[in-house]
């Protein structure tokens, strides 16, 4: 009986859009709210549909965000509104592709739910499972075939997207890994910081003793972390030592949780034959395109499929160029219509 009304509804539907001017037969592009439950977390996301026809099933990807307080459209309000999220939302869908995107914890209409009282026990197992909730409910959508969906995941996102990847039902067709974080998190970390205190020693505003003085002292303490000891920040500039001092805390559950994972040891869960693009930038400080190795080396090892690892030229972290810095770089585009196409 549900099944004729919703068909009945889908045919009013498409006879309204049509007296409205619509193609005669075809759904118009429309944004819904979707809302699923996690570890008794209510999450909030919203679902763009394509232009579609009317009964038809199509391929759709859950939408990954980066680390961080980033929301459904891959922002950070107030300071950092890329808007990564949505406009890749808006790439796929010229593809025909329908996508999910949510606020995950911390964010958004989600907030921190059911851990508001105890933040310090959110660790990224938490994230996973949530994610796990996002793309079971985007299996389930009317409009979807859930014999093609995809997962896009953006830095930590990506890694999330390898985990989910190898453990969901049905497995995802295809994982699109957008300047993933691909080896540990504090690994990455010290590359960053290292990587920093370089530039700032070549502008003179340290010397070089005072540089390998930094440097071992953010190795020490990435040792402490790991070995659940307190980190020394005496020798660390304040900068560096506050955020050493975040990792600590109500965040340590998470860091250590995060670190855990090195994402080339998750490629092997893949099926053989998933549709992969990686992706990485040649002006991506947060994730240079050396961090990438290892895992393009597990995937041509797990007989993953193409496109496989695409460099982006002159492509920053969150996927812009000189020329495009509030919309997605061509290269970035083509890449996705590579995997879109493939």
């Amino acid at each position: 009986m549900f099944r004729h009304l919703a068909a009945a509804l889908m045919a009013l539907a498409v006879g309204t859009a049509t007296l409205a001017g619509a193609t005669p037969g075809l759904v118009p592009a429309a944004d819904r709210e979707v809302v699923f439950t996690s570890d008794g977390t209510t999450a909030y996301g919203t679902l763009h549909v394509p232009e579609h026809r009317a009964g038809q099933r199509l391929r759709a990807a859950l939408l990954l965000p980066g680390s961080g307080p980033t929301d459904r459209d891959g922002n950070q309000p107030p300071g950092s509104a890329p808007h990564t999220l949505a406009q890749l939302a808006d790439a796929l869908d010229r593809d025909g592709i329908a996508t999910l995107r949510f606020d995950k914890y911390g964010t958004g209409r989600t907030g921190l739910g059911a851990y508001q009282d105890h933040p310090e026990e959110l660790d990224y197992p938490a994230f996973i499972r949530q994610a796990r909730a996002a793309y079971n409910s985007l299996r389930d959508q009317p409009e979807t075939d859930a014999r093609a969906l995809l997962v896009v995941g953006h830095s930590e996102g990506a890694m999330t997207g390898l985990l989910l990847g190898g453990t969901v039902h049905p497995r995802p067709t295809g994982l699109a890994l957008l300047q993933p974080q691909a080896i540990r998190m504090l690994d990455l970390v010290t590359l960053q910081l290292k990587a920093q205190v370089a530039e700032a020693t070549r502008q003179g505003q340290f010397t070089r003793e005072q540089q390998r003085a930094v440097n071992a002292a953010t190795d020490a303490a990435v040792v402490s972390l790991r070995e659940h000891r307190p980190v020394d920040t005496t020798d660390l500039p304040p900068a560096i030592a506050t955020l050493f001092e975040a990792f600590q805390g109500p965040n340590a559950r998470f860091v250590e949780s995060d670190d855990a994972v090195y994402p080339p040891d998750t490629v092997a869960a893949l099926q053989p034959g998933t549709r992969v693009l990686l992706t990485c930038g040649t002006h991506d400080a947060q994730v240079p395109c050396v961090t990438t190795n290892a895992l393009a080396t597990a995937l041509r090892h797990a007989h993953t499929g193409g496109p496989g690892r695409v460099t982006l030229p002159g492509v920053d972290h969150l996927l812009h160029d000189t020329d495009h810095p509030n919309s997605l770089a061509p290269p970035v585009l083509d890449a996705l219509r590579r995997f879109a196409q493939h």
